[in-house]
């Protein structure tokens, strides 16, 4: 039996939170309903008050009240919440949790969500399921659970939602997961254009007993991966893919923010850098392409890819950020250039060869990086079998 939080402003929501609470109990655990209201009274008994979780993140509660600003109420409440949900989970008291929501009860809900570790069950049933949940989710696992209607009452539609919701945290809570393995752990970044060199240095890094876990260069992915490395689970760091600077210098849509490349530096583990993929920049379909692009390269990777050749200007500098962020390591460093084709598509005779833009990039970090870090330049194609083995044997002679 598990004790399973219903956290979420019981002030509006406290009829659909008691009765997600009473399906949970009649799968046959126990539920801690949580109030993160700000305005009325709650309508049901909680088990833990606003004002208890106010304390917990020194919230002056009354004088918020007081005010009557909702978005200061939801901001405050929002950080509160995490802290006491955050002291809940490292003392073993509760095994999951679930929140219901609109705008305010999802940034509340979820903002508590995100400060639990991965893998930790949590649910949150919003009305803002279907649309962009990225800020909500961040890098947490989250399941984001369409309410249909809104979180309003108890009636045909959301009986049968709000159950199937209730349900699925059970699950969550009461599945065992298996045994494994543990080896120590290797982070990769990879794209559909670099597959082939990290497939082959990920089964070179198995066969040496590590565990590589390998994460789509896709912006969430590049985030997610340096939120990992943060957390200190990972001896080192296979970074083939840094195609995300790109899209953030460039203005595409798979940036993964400013600090991408940090979280291995901070954390002074042994990494390799490679520029794979710096060759594109990554928007949706065709016509979604700003008009200030017209004329560059571009490529139809399928209906709702469109690739665009960054340029010599552009490759300079993202050689420039490569090598100052590699500059910033404190652990073992190896930067490695593949000079024939840093992705598929930009091999000789394919649509995005560019000898110029590779020059500048190439000569870039070479100009840039400090002198002391390793610097293998290699006269083959980034999925060249000899790259990926000696992005491979590089990383590990720095693990030994």
């Amino acid at each position: 039996m598990a004790t399973i939080a219903v956290l979420g402003t019981l002030d509006t929501k406290g009829h659909e939170h008691a009765y997600v609470a009473e399906v949970i109990r009649a799968r046959g655990h126990q539920t801690l309903l949580i109030d993160t209201g700000s305005g009325d009274a709650p309508q049901v008994q909680p088990d833990v008050t606003r004002e208890q979780v106010a304390a917990a993140g020194k919230v002056d509660l009354a004088s918020i009240m007081e005010r009557k600003d909702r978005g200061e109420a939801v901001t405050a409440m929002a950080g509160a919440a995490g802290a006491f949900l955050t002291a809940l989970v490292a003392s073993g008291k509760v095994q999951g949790v679930i929140s219901l929501g609109g705008g305010g009860g999802t940034a509340i809900g979820t903002a508590a969500m995100r400060t639990l570790p991965v893998g930790f069950p949590k649910l949150m049933v919003s009305t803002l399921a279907a649309g962009n949940v990225a800020p909500y989710v961040g890098t947490k696992d989250i399941v984001m659970f369409p309410s249909i209607v809104d979180v309003s009452g108890v009636n045909r539609i959301s009986r049968v939602l709000l159950a199937r919701a209730a349900g699925a945290i059970c699950g969550m809570v009461e599945t065992v997961v298996p045994e494994g393995e543990d080896k120590p752990l290797i982070a990769a970044s990879m794209f559909g254009n670099t597959t082939e060199c990290v497939n082959m240095a990920k089964k070179r890094l198995e066969e040496a007993g590590y565990e590589v876990l390998v994460f789509h260069a896709t912006g969430t992915g590049g985030k997610i991966m340096e939120s990992l490395i943060e957390s200190g689970m990972f001896a080192g760091v296979l970074d083939i893919t840094t195609t995300e600077w790109a899209d953030e210098l460039a203005g595409g849509i798979l940036g993964a923010g400013p600090t991408r490349l940090d979280a291995a530096a901070k954390a002074g583990i042994p990494a390799i850098i490679t520029p794979g993929c710096l060759d594109m920049v990554n928007f949706g379909e065709r016509a979604s392409v700003p008009a200030k692009f017209e004329g560059r390269t571009f490529y139809i990777h399928n209906p709702q890819v469109t690739l665009m050749r960054t340029n010599a200007a552009e490759c300079a500098e993202l050689g420039r950020i490569l090598a100052e962020k590699a500059n910033t390591y404190r652990g073992p460093v190896t930067v490695l250039l593949p000079l024939k084709a840093i992705s598929i598509i930009s091999a000789e005779g394919k649509p995005f060869h560019d000898a110029a833009a590779d020059a500048a990039l190439f000569g870039a970090i070479k100009q840039h990086l400090r002198p002391g870090i390793p610097l293998i330049e290699m006269d083959c194609e980034i999925n060249a079998p000899e790259f990926a083995a000696a992005c491979a044997e590089a990383l590990l002679q720095s693990l030994s």
